[in-house]
């Protein structure tokens, strides 16, 4: 590791123990991630959606499987006296022998569209452990400004008495208390600003992870699962990420797509077989009375000519399509490019800022004794202490902003490199597999029960 990282890696050290929370009890951020994993709404209805798209394969098989369909009919009629009464019940038979080749191709775009759901999915879990990372992270910031700001008020407060003494025995003005006061009243707006802030926060979070946030501990940036480089960063994305992965089995689908709007030029065969059972009966009783049985077998070839241009428009279309998806993969890797470059730059800036801000801290406070001290003797006004805490909140508001900042921009580098997943944060929580679904789905004749029962 190079200096300048080795730096780096203890400041981020440093300020996560700002975060760090006393209680046992407290909620971890990973276990915050893992909650949103098992709960988050959107989630579920993404893998939902995956198992809808798992139906397709044997949709599309279906095309060269055979049909059977009973049938029956009975009749009754009265002419001149004499009623006669017909019936007649079968079972037909068909089966496609050759299509074109566009049942295979169907077969393949839809196991292409199943991979690129499975991917689609992976990257909408992996946005939401950001989201719920950012939104964990959120809220403990928030809670902190609100902390801060109530500690403010509770200071001003204090100040206000003091100028209120110190005028009532002639030593202040009543432009001290005026100023004091004002201070104190614009520090009551802001605290109740901050706490409908953290409120906010706090439906995020419920929104997002499934729970509502109780105590959390603070959380330190996945310093050690970055990799080196912003060239490293961006090398493994665009080989790894899932949202690039799932366009290009699109393009998959697309070129299969195209294949099987060529085969409507080709001719078909379909096969027919059936057996049928009629009967007669009349009144007066006539000699064509009574059972008969029939079966019949046979083979239909059908040679397109000429369907009106719809196969031609339509395999242009798919062309046009096949286009557009092979644009969608550079689409999704100019994406994720710019990600990878914006959460790498702020998670850089983010951790230069909490030193930074860290120093202001420091040097604020002591400012602020220094300036609170000269007061007291005559050398400084009411209104320099004021200001002077006004930049100690403001320093402190700052460097928690920055350390919520630093562990985000962590998450996101991660997110945007396609590895923010259960087994990379090693989340205790049970993998949900699509596969599973899929394999019980995509060869089954029939039932109508979905895999969990339903």
């Amino acid at each position: 590791m190079s200096p300048a990282r080795s730096r780096l890696f203890c400041v981020l050290l440093v300020s996560a123990s700002v975060f760090a929370a006393p209680a046992l009890a407290a909620e971890t951020i990973f276990g915050a991630l893992a909650k949103a994993y098992e709960n988050n709404s959107e989630l579920n209805a993404a893998r939902a959606g995956v198992r809808a798209t798992d139906e397709t394969v044997p949709l599309a098989k279906s095309g060269l499987r055979p049909t059977v369909a009973a049938s029956g009919s009975i009749n009754y009629a009265s002419q001149e006296g004499s009623a006669i009464t017909t019936g007649q019940f079968g079972v037909a038979v068909e089966q496609t022998l050759f299509d074109g080749f566009q049942t295979k191709n169907n077969v393949s775009a839809a196991k292409a569209r199943v991979l690129a759901s499975n991917e689609s999915l992976r990257n909408t879990e992996q946005n939401i452990l950001f989201n719920a990372a950012s939104s964990y992270m959120d809220v403990i910031r928030d809670r902190a400004i609100a902390g801060l700001r109530a500690q403010n008020l509770a200071f001003l407060e204090e100040q206000v008495r003091a100028a209120r003494s110190r005028f009532e025995v002639g030593e202040g003005t009543r432009t001290d208390v005026a100023q004091a006061e004002a201070q104190r009243a614009a520090a009551v707006a802001q605290l109740a600003a901050a706490r409908a802030q953290a409120t906010s926060s706090e439906a995020v979070y419920r929104q997002i992870v499934g729970v509502e946030p109780g105590s959390l501990r603070g959380a330190a940036p996945l310093t050690k699962l970055l990799p080196g480089s912003l060239d490293g960063a961006l090398t493994l994305a665009l080989l790894e990420h899932p949202a690039i992965r799932a366009t290009e089995h699109l393009v998959d689908a697309a070129a299969f797509t195209v294949k099987s709007a060529e085969g409507g030029l080709l001719p078909g065969v379909v096969g027919q077989a059936g057996v049928q059972r009629g009967f007669r009966s009349s009144e007066p009783a006539g000699f064509q009375d009574g059972y008969s049985t029939s079966a019949s077998i046979g083979a239909t070839l059908r040679i397109p000519l000429y369907q009106g241009g719809r196969v031609s428009a339509q395999i242009r279309q798919s062309k046009e399509q096949l286009g557009q998806a092979r644009i969608e993969v550079d689409v999704s890797r100019d994406q994720v490019r710019a990600a990878i470059v914006s959460a790498w730059t702020q998670y850089i800036a983010a951790a230069e800022g909490v030193a930074a801000n860290r120093e202001v801290v420091e040097a604020a406070r002591l400012a602020l004794n220094g300036v609170t001290e000269e007061r007291n003797v005559g050398q400084r006004t009411t209104l320099d202490v004021l200001n002077a805490q006004a930049d100690v909140i403001a320093a402190q508001i700052n460097l928690v902003s920055a350390e919520r900042d630093v562990v985000v921009a962590s998450y996101a580098i991660m997110s945007a490199m396609g590895r923010l997943s259960i087994h990379t944060l090693g989340l205790k929580v049970a993998e949900y597999k699509p596969r599973e679904h899929y394999d019980a789905v995509k060869d089954k004749w029939f039932g109508l029960r979905t895999p969990d029962g339903r």
